[in-house]
This record gives structure tokens, sequence and C-alpha cells, in this order.
């Protein structure tokens, strides 16, 4: 029977995903430090790093976990990763889900397949339903606005979150990410054009046509306590698309805070 890999980035999904499994093998990318024992592997060895995981009897291959693009050392090259370059820097240029694809294909091009989050944990994706809390009618109104906004900016390559109150987008999550978007409308909490009307939430959700084996969005406690600080009513995400970690946390802090938590079908957009 072969053997699973997780290429493992930061946050909590990496330990979870680890946990779940029998007896993995752990890697990451050079530069970067997951919150889990690691072998460091560097993008310029490329090949012979997918050679050595078919050494080992790995199969399959699972990626967990928030990762940037490395910074690409020419020298470090080898002569075979060297004539990927031209593909990889064409994929790297054309935004985070041309590069993506471009890494899964070449592990799948070298007979390793590529298993998603949600096959190996799927409670870790919410099914349509209320967690927390009750959204409103004007939250409902602000989900599907914020739902048309994601289907809009994503194939941009932009981002996969968005706040809005009273039907306005009051921030778009970009490369710094989630957090610093939810900072920034704390510290403009003034942009709301009814200060008794709607408090707003943020909404999270894959872009279209994403390749959901790999970076689908991901929520936590964190983020409820984050979203509270905000001063919005709750978070609401597309069914099916987004993984929420450590849910009985995220939970307990949103009816603490008084937020609801509610994964929205995507036919309601």
């Amino acid at each position: 029977m072969s053997r699973t890999a997780v290429i493992a980035g930061q946050g909590l999904l990496a330990p979870a995903v680890v946990a779940a499994l029998d007896d993995p093998l752990v890697y990451a990318l050079d530069g970067f430090a997951p919150s889990v024992p690691a072998t460091r592997f560097r993008l310029e060895r490329l090949v012979p790093f997918l050679d050595s995981l078919h050494a080992e009897g790995v199969g399959r291959v699972v990626f967990a976990g928030a990762v940037r693009r490395p910074r690409l050392d020419p020298e470090a090259f080898d002569p075979r990763t060297a004539q990927l370059v031209p593909r990889i820097l064409t994929a790297m240029q054309s935004g985070d889900d041309a590069a993506l694809r471009t890494v899964l294909d070449i592990f799948e091009e070298h007979d390793l397949a590529i298993c998603g989050v949600d096959e190996i944990l799927p409670d870790l994706v919410p099914g349509e339903g209320v967690l927390a809390g009750a959204p409103s009618v004007a939250d409902r109104r602000d989900a599907a606005r914020a739902a048309r906004i994601l289907a809009g900016t994503g194939p941009l390559d932009i981002g996969q979150g968005v706040v809005v109150a009273q039907g306005l987008c009051l921030a778009l999550e970009t490369l710094p990410g989630t957090a610093a978007m939810l900072d920034f409308v704390a510290r403009h909490d003034g942009l709301r054009p009814d200060p008794q009307g709607g408090r707003g939430l943020f909404y999270k959700a894959p872009k279209p046509g994403q390749d959901r084996r790999v970076d689908l969005p991901a929520l936590g406690p964190d983020t409820v306590d984050q979203a509270a600080a905000a001063g919005l009513a709750g978070i609401a995400w597309q069914a099916g698309g987004v993984i929420l970690l450590d849910r009985a946390e995220a939970v307990r802090r949103a009816e603490a805070a008084g937020l609801f938590l509610w994964a929205r079908a995507e036919a309601g957009t």
C-alpha cells in the first residue's frame, strides 16, 4: 500500500491532517515554518524531491496549510528542474491559481495523486446550515451581495474573502490576508452609512473554477475573534467549499460574542 505525503504549510490545518493519517511523511517548503515537524525541500529542486517521494513509497500527496510564493534562486536549480523554469515562472506571473495548477500538474505527471483535505477530514468542510446564532434578513441580503462580489473578483485572483455591510463592500481580502482585512474594518467602523443599521458580515468562498484539492479557504476560532473585534454580526461562507478548523471552539467563541456562523448554500447566490 502506498504512503501519503503531506506538504505542510502554516496554520492549524497541517497538524489536523497529519493527526488523521496513518504514518504520513511530512514535508515543507524551505523558508516556511509549519507547526508540525517536517522535512524541508526547495522548489528549485522539485524533480529530485518528487523522485525521493517515489523512493519512500509515496503514492498520494496532500497540501495542507498556508504557503506564499517562495523566492526562487536561479543558481539553486538542478538540471532537470531547470527545464521546468519557464513553465513555473509563467504560471507564477499569472496568479496563485495558475501557479498551484501548474504545481499540481507536475506532481501528477510524476505519477503522484493529489488528495484533497476534504477526502481525509470531510467534517472539516461543513455542509449547508447555521452553526451558531441566527443571521437576520439584512445579513442574508449582505451574504448574497458578498457572494456576487467574490464571484466577480474571483477570476482576477485577488482573494477569497470580503466584508459587506448594508449592501456595501467595506473590504476585500488581498495578499495580506484575512486578519489584515478584518483589522482594517475594525479601524474604520464609521464606514457604515446607517450607524443603527446592519453590522455586516465576513464572507468567504473559493474562487470560481478553483481546484478544490488545494488552497480551500479556511476559517477558525481566531477568525471569529477578529470578526467580533471588527464589529460584525457574523461570518458566512460557501457551504462545502470552506474549511472550518476546530469547529467546537469556533462555535463556542461565536456564541460568546453573539456572532452567527453560517454555511450558506451556493445556489442562494
